[in-house]
């Protein structure tokens, strides 16, 4: 299956979504954010396919957003550890999560919540504020270009 390659597109959206766009990626950053480090954990956790999760991890590995590491029991295995670019993807995780929360979910269905290690109260909303705090809004927002432009012709890649 072949797909179209936004690497090198003008919009930030669409070059993240080159990057981490599948959902399999984003659910592997999710459990790698809970603590989740070795393959056969992250296929326990989400019962994907050998395959699948091998080539994810690759790209990740390959994008920079995890690393190999030796395993922290000090086995011969490797571990996948988040590289600071990959832990940078908890805001987006976290707000993910919280759309999720509010609107894929009925009236009173239950989810675990997302809480503060620390205190275990729950975590506050994201929002998108201005350079002094004040929450924005979208009409409050210079967005640019909403469609993402297309690469050239002939700059399709293999699907990730």
């Amino acid at each position: 299956m072949r797909r179209i390659s936004f690497d090198k597109s003008a919009c930030p959206i669409a070059r993240s979504l080159d990057a981490v766009g599948d959902w399999w990626s984003l659910l592997i950053v999710r459990d790698a954010l809970a603590g989740v480090r070795r393959f056969g954990d992250f296929q326990k956790s989400l019962g994907l396919a050998k395959n699948i999760l091998t080539q994810r991890l690759k790209r990740l590995v390959a994008l920079g957003i995890m690393e190999t590491v030796p395993a922290s029991d000090g086995s011969a295995y490797r571990e996948y550890a988040l590289t600071p670019k990959g832990e940078g993807l908890l805001t987006v995780i976290v707000a993910l999560r919280q759309w999720g929360e509010e609107m894929c979910f009925a009236r009173g269905e239950s989810h675990p919540p997302l809480l503060e290690a620390k205190t275990g109260r729950p975590v506050a909303r994201l929002q998108v504020t201005s350079h002094d705090g004040r929450p924005l809004r979208v009409a409050d927002l210079l967005l640019g270009r909403l469609s993402c432009d297309q690469p050239p012709a002939g700059e399709a890649g293999d699907f990730p």
